[in-house]
């Protein structure tokens, strides 16, 4: 079985660290000052988080949306 997911990371300015915003597997929270470290933490939670499921899928496709927002000054 295959199964694809979507989740969306922020950049936290205050915190100094990347996060899932948003995402269409239940459980998954967690933070990294780095998106590859994220990226990589991902990767790590998700098989402990559906292990107890009976629709385990053999692999899953994951879409890592992020994005970041900052405001620059233009004046000079």
């Amino acid at each position: 079985m295959k199964r694809h997911a979507i989740i969306r990371a922020a950049w936290d300015d205050e915190a100094k660290v990347w996060y899932v915003e948003e995402t269409d597997i239940p459980g998954l929270v967690t933070e990294s000052e780095t998106l590859e470290g994220l990226r990589q933490r991902i990767r790590d939670i998700i098989p402990d988080l559906l292990e107890d499921r009976d629709d385990v899928p053999e692999s899953i496709e994951l879409d890592i949306i992020a994005h970041t927002h900052e405001r620059i000054s233009t004046a000079a």
